[in-house]
């Protein structure tokens, strides 16, 4: 039943909020069934029912190892305007999505969400060539009504790459070194309103992202994964 106070939600937002179906799973990443985008991102439903969905999150790096960041549309109905990795979505609740050796199915649909929202073609962002680093649980409110509780694949990918955003879905993009990056972290904490950070960036670049930012440089990305521990952040 739709809330009449979405009646101003974006036409684009409100039929992936409706139409797309989230993969629901528990703790350990079992998939135990599904629900609409919309209901898993109901922060009031997401406490009730403790609706846990499955994520994604890409960083690609171009050959010279800078990361590609996107800030998320205005009308976007979770985190708008908000500075986060390169694509992060959700694997759907159909065939090719829900295969789970190999990732494939996250990775399946990490290429789709790349086109999506960044026009970045397959041949550009083959499935093989992304790299499945680990997976972290979280859960972060948005506004009080919308929130995120997900079960999150970091998945990285060094390619360069020609990008075309969706505006229904980006506002802008920019490639920052580490050095960049840092910046940008220091202006979102001191309160800078042009940079706010997504939850899900800030623990991935407070865990994870200078170490493996090395590994991206040297070529040993597959030495850095650990797909068999979730981190509970």
């Amino acid at each position: 039943m739709t809330d009449p106070n979405d009646a101003g939600m974006d036409a684009v937002q409100r039929r992936l909020m409706f139409e797309d179906e989230c993969i629901l799973v528990d703790e350990n990443d079992r998939v135990v069934g599904h629900d609409t985008k919309y209901n898993c991102h109901l922060m009031e439903k997401i406490e009730a029912e403790n609706l846990l969905h499955r994520a994604f999150s890409v960083f690609l790096f171009n050959s010279k190892f800078e990361l590609l960041l996107q800030q998320r549309s205005k009308t976007k109905v979770t985190f708008p305007l908000v500075w986060t990795n390169t694509c992060c979505s959700h694997p759907l609740y159909r065939e090719s999505e829900l295969i789970e050796e190999n990732v494939l199915g996250v990775r399946n649909a990490a290429q789709r969400k790349l086109l999506d929202e960044l026009g970045i073609v397959a041949q550009d962002v083959p499935v093989d060539e992304f790299t499945a680093l680990g997976r972290m649980l979280y859960k972060a409110p948005s506004d009080g009504k919308w929130g995120e509780h997900e079960l999150d694949y970091l998945l990285f990918i060094v390619r360069d790459v020609k990008v075309q955003p969706n505006p229904d879905e980006v506002a802008d993009i920019k490639y920052v070194s580490r050095e960049e990056l840092k910046e940008l972290v220091k202006k979102a904490d001191a309160g800078d309103e042009a940079v706010k950070l997504s939850p899900w960036f800030r623990l991935v670049v407070d865990n994870f992202l200078m170490k493996w930012w090395d590994h991206v440089e040297k070529g040993t990305l597959i030495e850095a994964a650990d797909m068999k521990t979730i981190h509970k952040l």
